[in-house]
């Protein structure tokens, strides 16, 4: 469907169900995967043929007057808000807006949260989420004059033991992490200071997590799509994994990690 007033280039490409509104010019090399809708006065311009292009991947939605252009992907089901300017590549499921275009969100599931919906804010103990295998840990917290305390016990309220630990801060906050699943380590995530959000994907369902007390902590399982993003300013996240560094057990690439996800029908 493509409005009289649109522009479309010689060198694009659109899949099936691709919805085009008033005004819009979409030029250069640039592929559109089925089921986009390019809202009315979007600007698209993947540049010239020798260049790898933009590529918009099914499912994406450019609301009005947006402007994506260069070699990029926006990753399937981003949403562009209306006057985003994107200049870098928006992951699979990723809201932006501004300019320049940051991720201020993630589309995810419908259902409601499990994690939230479980536990009184107070409480300790673990809670399921509607992601396969993930769970929120609360630890018991002790607030002293001296200075407070938090403890976890790995085997118990933490669900294995270690092999490694590393630690991210002094991120941007326009920045992310993550953006990769693993094929046997499993990881658990404390935001030991400030604070941080966490989106767990398991090819099917989406969650995301705000780890704002050291009292809180994430797990994570094996073959759990994870990105951190919404760092705060002094924001220190702790990562245990229950295995060494192994740079081939990372899945890093959003498609392969769906297909070996991929529930059978």
């Amino acid at each position: 469907m493509i409005a009289e007033s649109a522009f479309i280039g010689r060198e694009v490409r659109c899949g099936r169900d691709v919805a085009v509104g008033a005004g819009v010019v979409i030029s250069g090399h640039c592929t559109i995967g089925d089921g986009c809708v390019i809202g009315a006065g979007a600007v698209l311009d993947g540049g010239s043929i020798s260049t790898q292009g933009l590529t918009i991947e099914a499912g994406v939605v450019a609301m009005a007057g947006s402007i994506i252009e260069g070699n990029l992907t926006i990753g399937r089901q981003a949403r562009v808000q209306a006057g985003a300017v994107v200049q870098r590549s928006v992951p699979p499921f990723a809201i932006v807006s501004g300019n320049p275009a940051q991720i201020v969100g993630y589309t995810l599931s419908n259902a409601p949260s499990l994690a939230a919906a479980t536990r009184p804010a107070d409480s300790t103990g673990i809670s399921p989420s509607r992601v396969k295998g993930v769970t929120l840990h609360r630890f018991p917290k002790i607030l002293d004059l001296r200075g407070n305390l938090t403890v976890g016990e790995f085997g118990r309220g933490v669900p294995f033991e270690p092999k490694r630990y590393f630690m991210v801060f002094g991120v941007p906050n326009a920045e992310i992490r993550g953006e990769h699943a693993h094929r046997v380590c499993e990881q658990f995530l404390i935001c030991a200071q400030g604070s941080c959000h966490v989106v767990a994907d398991d090819g099917e369902n989406r969650e995301e997590f705000v780890l704002d007390d050291p009292s809180t902590g994430l797990y994570l399982p094996a073959l759990t799509w994870g990105i951190q993003y919404k760092y705060s300013p002094d924001a220190v996240l702790l990562v245990f994994a229950s295995h060494f560094y192994d740079s081939a057990e990372y899945i890093r690439d959003y498609n392969e990690f769906s297909l070996l996800t991929a529930r059978p029908h």
